[in-house]
């Protein structure tokens, strides 16, 4: 199998460099070799490869500067997914791909189904929620995977960003009511193999699936989480976890709305695959005991 993955530079997709291995050859395709923008260039670029999966990592993330660049977000969350979906259908390739629980409103009191109405907040998740209509209506085979609250050891996240507060304040603020699931790049990158190999064998497990580990937590929660393990390890921090503090998140504005509750459900992906999802606070554990973040 002939797999190019796109978006390899990116935190999923560093993970997926080293798990995808073990379906196939994998060969990256970064913005060295082709502006994701210029759809043209990637077509002959795909044409030239003649990849058999085709696996997508790459999106626009910032979601504030997102409604500034709407445009930019449209081009690589939903543009760029509906030109590879077109050029799998036509070439009877698998796609691969990932969206967001930013085009579920956060509005529910139980965890996000695939099947949910898609009702995006903001500039980010409503171009995520077109790119994932597009792929769906291509006709292509396809797995993608709903995804919340990723980090990894090293890049721009959460944890990294608590970190370095917590090295240079005794103080911070942190949102507490904004619940979700934190996910680790390696932990997605591992069950994305694990399902690929098994769509392979069996097509009709292909579709939609949401991917995150059991459990729910806040922002804040998570943070206190973040700097406790920190101390533990020994880590010279001025920050305490009674040093974060819980505010509302009308009280700390953001450009774009998040939605409240990000939760997703994972039945659809235990009953098709077997995969039970650890508790995210025990996979953010061994991470980090293993290697902690570097910001």
């Amino acid at each position: 199998m002939k797999i190019l993955l796109l978006g390899a530079t990116g935190q999923v997709g560093r993970a997926l460099m080293r798990t995808l291995s073990t379906v196939g050859d994998v060969f990256p395709l970064t913005r060295r070799h082709c502006d994701l923008r210029d759809l043209r260039r990637l077509n002959r670029l795909l044409d030239q490869e003649d990849p058999d999966i085709v696996v997508n990592a790459a999106a626009y993330t910032a979601v504030d500067r997102a409604e500034e660049e709407p445009e930019e977000a449209e081009r690589l969350n939903h543009r760029l997914p509906a030109t590879l979906a077109a050029w799998c259908d036509a070439n009877a390739a698998l796609l691969v791909d990932f969206s967001t629980d930013y085009v579920f409103d956060g509005s529910a009191r139980r965890p996000w189904r695939e099947s949910d109405p898609r009702r995006p907040l903001n500039v980010y998740g409503a171009s995520k929620a077109r790119g994932l209509e597009a792929i769906e209506k291509s006709g292509c085979q396809y797995l993608v995977f709903l995804v919340s609250w990723v980090y990894a050891r090293q890049g721009r996240n959460f944890p990294n960003t608590i970190l370095r507060l917590a090295r240079e304040r005794a103080e911070i603020q942190v949102v507490a009511d904004q619940v979700g699931t934190p996910t680790p790049a390696g932990w997605i990158a591992r069950q994305v193999a694990v399902c690929l190999e098994q769509v392979l064998h069996d097509p009709d497990k292909a579709g939609l699936y949401n991917l995150a580990p059991s459990g729910s937590t806040s922002w804040w929660e998570f943070a206190r989480l973040v700097v406790a393990e920190a101390r533990a390890r020994g880590e010279a921090l001025a920050l305490a976890p009674e040093g974060i503090r819980p505010v509302a998140s009308r009280d700390y504005p953001t450009p774009a709305r998040r939605p409240a509750y990000s939760v997703l459900d994972t039945e659809r992906l235990a009953t098709t695959f077997g995969i039970v999802p650890a508790d995210w606070r025990q996979l953010y554990r061994e991470l980090v005991r293993e290697s902690p973040p570097v910001a």
